[in-house]
């Protein structure tokens, strides 16, 4: 999403929004080499964003790939994550989510979980296979108007975190 304001008005949306995650085309270092083929493991990937206004939140991964990346929060169900050696497309489903909003303070929780499946790789990571879950929590403060809570975030906070086996 371009604004994270509009999370507000469709926060059940958002959830699955923040799972789907497609990596813009900024470019980050690597932790570490790409993983050598032939390997399996459990594969983490930890997506992150602390702002209102950024389309894009930092992406790690570790475990067998270990890589740095940006990666915006979108309503896409099939993402393409971009990592300086190579590419990881994913899809995901959406399973039970919550959204609470605090009418007093204005604070809006929404967590969520799901599930993934890795369809491809390009480059280092060609031939990658996979599959978990995933955690999604989204904290955030609206501006109140007029004594209501609005559709405006003045502060937000979102981790996403994917989980599952791998092999490469």
């Amino acid at each position: 999403m371009v604004k994270h304001s509009n999370k507000l008005l469709a926060a059940v949306g958002t959830v699955v929004a923040a799972a789907a995650f497609a990596v813009s085309g900024l470019t980050a270092a690597s932790a570490s080499p790409a993983a050598s083929p032939g390997i399996s493991g459990t594969e983490h990937f930890q997506v992150m964003s602390t702002s209102v206004t950024a389309s894009t939140g930092s992406v790690i991964a570790y475990g067998p790939v270990t890589a740095a990346g940006t990666a915006p929060i979108g309503p896409q169900q099939v993402s393409t994550a971009m990592f300086p050696d190579g590419t990881i497309t994913i899809s995901h489903h959406q399973g039970k989510s919550s959204l609470h909003v605090n009418p007093k303070t204005c604070l809006v929780t929404i967590a969520g979980t799901g599930t993934y499946k890795i369809l491809r790789g390009s480059g280092a990571y060609a031939g990658i296979t996979g599959h978990g879950t995933y955690l999604l929590s989204i904290i955030q403060i609206a501006a109140r108007v007029s004594g209501t809570c609005s559709q405006t975030a003045l502060a937000s906070q979102e981790l996403l975190q994917l989980s599952g086996p791998v092999h490469l």
